[in-house]
Parts: structure tokens; sequence; C-alpha cells
């Protein structure tokens, strides 16, 4: 998970400038959101700047965090908010998507699509439920970071079915993951 290994990694060499930064990071959350679903809008109409419009929006998720940390600005409705706003950036991107393969017509592609963007949702449900019964679940295979990589990838490429696939799986697997980990977890805790 490029997230959790990395997700401090750029905080000091970008603190000069994240201490300079005119603005608060839950501003810099809503701009990267609206760079990141705008994506919605490009993919069926050119993969390759809809993959550009993907990784922008992924540098404004990164950057919101490191203004958040660097200036003491980290809060709970903070951290509720980007979790939200991702989601939505997240939908409207699988929504174009889906878009792109309905109108090249391949239902198949469409499907893979779907289940995909199911197990997206799930892979943040089942942390976020898991934290809410008090277990930390930040294992498995992908996470957003890599999410948006892959989705970046397979635009840019023009190779976005067969990513479309290996994200379904990997996402799934992950779900998986994830459940079998609280059930191990819970057996732990008292009571």
């Amino acid at each position: 998970m490029l997230g959790e290994k990395f997700s401090h990694f750029l905080d000091k060499p970008l603190s000069p400038l994240a201490r300079v930064f005119p603005f608060n990071p839950n501003f810099i959350t809503f701009l990267g959101m609206i760079i990141t679903a705008s994506s919605a809008f490009l993919i069926p109409i050119s993969l390759f700047w809809g993959g550009v419009i993907i990784l922008l929006g992924g540098v404004f998720d990164m950057l919101d965090g490191i203004i958040a940390r660097v200036n003491g600005k980290v809060t709970r409705f903070g951290a509720l908010l980007d979790s939200t706003l991702d989601r939505i950036a997240d939908g409207l991107i699988f929504l174009g998507i889906a878009l792109y393969f309905f109108k090249i017509s391949d239902d198949l592609a469409l499907c893979f699509n779907l289940l995909c963007m199911i197990a997206s949702f799930l892979i943040s449900y089942v942390r976020a439920r898991a934290e809410g019964i008090g277990v930390s679940c930040k294992i498995g295979i992908i996470e957003r970071p890599e999410r948006l990589i892959f989705l970046a990838f397979g635009c840019l490429t023009e190779s976005l079915y067969p990513v479309i696939i290996i994200l379904t799986v990997l996402s799934w697997i992950t779900v998986i993951q994830r459940i079998i980990y609280v059930k191990k977890q819970l057996k732990n805790l008292p009571g």
C-alpha cells in the first residue's frame, strides 16, 4: 500500500512550501476533488487527458495532508471531509469510465467497471467500520493511491479494459483480506 508506506515521505522536502501556502488544507481537499472529478467528463472524450487529470487531482490529494500536518491543522473534520470527497471523486471517475465503455459498446467492460467501483467503495467502508468497532484496518494489497495510478495508467496508455479487470480482482482481494483480518483481530479483543 503506497499510502501507508509513503504518506509522509514528501513532508520534509515540501515543508517550506507548505508553511507559506496561503490556503486551508480543507480548501485544497475540495479543489483536489473538483479536479479529480472533472476527469469524469474528459474520459469519455479523451482517455489520455482523463488520465492526466486523474494524476493532477492525485497531487492535490497528497498536498492537502502535507499542508495540514506541517502547519498543525490536522483535524477529525478534515479527515472526514477528505474521505468523503475522495469517495465522490472516485465515484465520478468510475462514472466517466462507464460512459466511455458505454460509448464504445463494451458491455463486459462496463460490468467489470461497476464491480470495480463497488469493491473500491467497500475497501474504504470495511476500514471505516473496523475502526468504528475498535480495529485499525490498514492492510490490503490496494488502496486509493494505487487505484488512481492504475486508472491513470489505463487511460494514458489506452489500455483501460485490462487495467479495470486487474483492478477489479485486486480490489475484491483487498476487501476479503480486510474482512478476514478484522475477524481475526476481533477474536483477540475483550468483550
